[in-house]
């Protein structure tokens, strides 16, 4: 996931020996404590939660769309009522629904099992699709083919994936968009990214900054194709259950200000601009004002960043937009940081291949917080900094600085020693 190597370009710090035995004591710990704590008779865990967590709100939109019950999608009482008739230990556990109503009938098929065999297939396939995900970004990296061993530690290490399964939420699709994504615009396939960037539509808050982005820089195949691809997947709702769903979350998303508490109850557990403001600052106002203009301040970072597409190598580019598409997203929970996999491998790739800078010095280093500060989330409780989102700042503004310094000319022979 990270620099795996003191080849050109990394922190002396940062050894491959380091790195693997970070990778190996991190899975330990999670996985080992994770596997304690849901080894429980029963759907609930040591702590009380019901195992999965954010699936049970998943299997009570499939039951919905099993039944066919489209005017209960934005009913969270009601919901709450038919995801205890379905699990009995879920008794008092409620959900605030936000989803768009295609989402529902995608889970259909898991509410004909029983909740636990629902959960089992669920957590294999997020698995599945992250593991191909980071494989398939690993192999497009020739300077890291001889650390697989390496980066597949830290792909099972890695907190956000381990907050992924442990929430049971639906992150992994969002991290196979964005890597699919980046092959298609590899391959200057720019329409077909655009129906890529669209299918986001589920977790619109993610696509957000690509959105911003592809306009800014007039790559007008990629936005209609994204277009596209979003009104296709919205009017799949239409089609099952007719439009007042779609009006009805359209409603909810417009007014989804009122209704912030319920929904990130663990701002702690949130990584991005909007939340880091809002923890650190106490007047809702001004907060919300340092969100838009640092959030502005990133964007535009990421567009000139893209704008030096001649200069700065789409590896660059892509991982700077993966950093700024969390920071902006007005919305982002710790399993959402999944998404940074891509960039973390891209970059990582990159700066092996580099002669060794000051600034790529510092970007290995901020790439090694990146991956390792959401685990200290829970201290924002008492810090009131998220510092995860500090060193993904610092990140998109070292690769900004990096592509100036590649978009410069080199000095005349000459011209420098004039008195």
């Amino acid at each position: 996931m990270i620099t795996t190597t003191t080849a050109p370009g990394t922190a002396s710090w940062l050894t491959a020996r380091r790195l693997r035995a970070h990778g190996t004591i991190l899975a330990l710990c999670l996985w080992s404590l994770y596997v304690w704590n849901v080894a429980t008779p029963g759907l609930r865990d040591r702590n009380g939660n019901v195992k999965g967590t954010d699936f049970l709100h998943l299997y009570t939109l499939g039951s919905l769309a099993v039944a066919h019950r489209e005017v209960d999608l934005y009913n969270m009482n009601v919901q709450a009522a038919l995801a205890a008739e379905r699990v009995p230990e879920a008794a008092g556990v409620r959900y605030l629904p936000l989803y768009p109503p295609q989402v529902s009938f995608f889970f259909a098929p898991l509410a004909h099992l029983s909740y636990g065999w629902a959960l089992i297939l669920w957590w294999s396939c997020s698995v599945a699709v992250c593991g191909v995900c980071c494989y398939s970004v690993w192999r497009a990296c020739p300077n890291l083919r001889e650390y697989g061993g390496t980066v597949a530690r830290l792909a099972v290490a890695f907190p956000a994936f381990f907050h992924l399964i442990a929430w049971g939420q639906t992150s992994a699709a969002a991290l196979a968009c964005f890597t699919l994504m980046f092959f298609l615009l590899r391959d200057r396939r720019e329409f077909l990214a655009g129906l890529v960037l669209g299918c986001l539509i589920f977790k619109p808050q993610l696509g957000l900054a690509a959105a911003i982005l592809f306009v800014s820089i007039g790559a007008w195949k990629t936005v209609l194709g994204a277009a596209l691809s979003a009104v296709g997947q919205l009017s799949l709702g239409v089609l099952y259950y007719g439009m007042e769903p779609l009006e009805r979350w359209v409603h909810v998303m417009r007014n989804v200000r009122t209704v912030l508490p319920l929904l990130e109850p663990k701002l702690y557990q949130t990584h991005s601009l909007r939340t880091f403001w809002s923890m650190l600052v106490p007047w809702p106002e001004a907060s919300l004002i340092l969100y838009v203009v640092s959030a502005a301040i990133a964007l535009g970072l990421t567009i000139a960043c893209w704008k030096r597409s001649s200069a700065l190598p789409l590896p660059l580019q892509y991982s700077v937009l993966l950093l700024t598409s969390v920071l902006v997203g007005p919305h982002l929970t710790v399993y959402d940081l999944v998404i940074l996999a891509p960039a973390l491998i891209l970059l990582a790739d990159w700066l092996i291949a580099q002669t060794p800078t000051a600034s790529t010095r510092w970007l290995g280093s901020l790439l090694y917080f990146v991956y390792m500060l959401p685990l200290l989330g829970p201290f924002a409780r008492w810090t009131h900094v998220q510092f995860s989102v500090v060193a993904m700042a610092a990140a998109v503004y070292m690769i900004w600085s990096i592509s100036r310094g590649l978009s410069s000319p080199p000095p005349a022979e000459g011209a420098a020693g004039t008195a």
